[in-house]
């Protein structure tokens, strides 16, 4: 009878998961539903740092036969999931807000919140920044009586991969604010691995973009200044200890 009782709350928190999973990717899908129609419009968006670099008459190519119609919805299917991330966020939250603590609850919203934006800010840095930097200078060296025209389905997926890249790079702050919050370091502790996580921005830098050293730069440099600004705010966000847990050790 017992283990029948015990099963009551795993089911229910399946439940409920199994509903807050759904409601996140129907707001995904409502979204991709109000944006499939312009998807051409957005190819041409995120396309444009490249075709402002390309050489006069030069133009991209689709390679696939069904390249020029499923690039552009991929890009927008996933151009969705990107808009959905806060709903996607607050979804997680209310699953998990139940199990924290009243003041746990007051700090794991701003978290939620700023990594949002966190993620956005590096997706648009790497727009904005990286790619025509990028492409600035892949074309430039290209050797002469070499076209340049490149596959739109290559450019989507190595775009896609940068957006990712600088996405979550730019989670820095957050991911070292957690793990002073849960008590696994300490902003001292992180100051004296300095030296270290430069070598490791930059090796990450390597890993995650392009073989060029443009890109790789570009996304070792802010690793290590969001290391510094995760440090500073990680000051403000102690090891959490349950209610009362002074008392009780008392």
């Amino acid at each position: 009878m017992s283990s029948v009782n015990d099963t009551q709350p795993l089911i229910s928190h399946l439940m409920e998961l199994r509903n807050r999973l759904l409601r996140a990717i129907i707001a995904i899908l409502v979204v991709f539903v109000g944006l499939v129609y312009f998807a051409n419009d957005i190819y041409s968006l995120i396309a444009q740092p490249l075709i402002d670099k390309l050489p006069e008459g030069a133009s991209m190519i689709a390679t696939d036969v069904a390249s020029p119609f499923f690039t552009p919805i991929k890009l927008t299917l996933v151009m969705s999931v990107f808009v959905a991330i806060p709903v996607v966020l607050y979804q997680i939250w209310a699953f998990v807000a139940p199990g924290l603590y009243k003041h746990e609850q007051r700090l794991v919203m701003p978290l939620l919140v700023s990594s949002s934006m966190l993620f956005y800010a590096g997706v648009a840095f790497a727009y904005w920044v990286v790619l025509p930097l990028v492409f600035g200078f892949f074309t430039s060296i290209a050797p002469e009586g070499v076209q340049v025209a490149t596959d739109i389905a290559s450019y989507l997926d190595f775009i896609l991969a940068l957006f990712l890249a600088f996405g979550i790079a730019f989670e820095i702050p957050i991911a070292i604010i957690l793990l002073v919050w849960t008590g696994a370091t300490t902003a001292q502790s992180l100051k004296s691995k300095r030296p270290y996580v430069v070598v490791a921005a930059f090796v990450v830098g390597m890993m995650l973009t392009p073989p060029d050293m443009i890109s790789q730069t570009l996304l070792a440099i802010p690793m290590c200044l969001l290391f510094e600004l995760g440090v500073l705010l990680s000051r403000f966000y102690v090891p959490s200890e349950p209610p009362g847990s002074e008392e009780a050790s008392e």
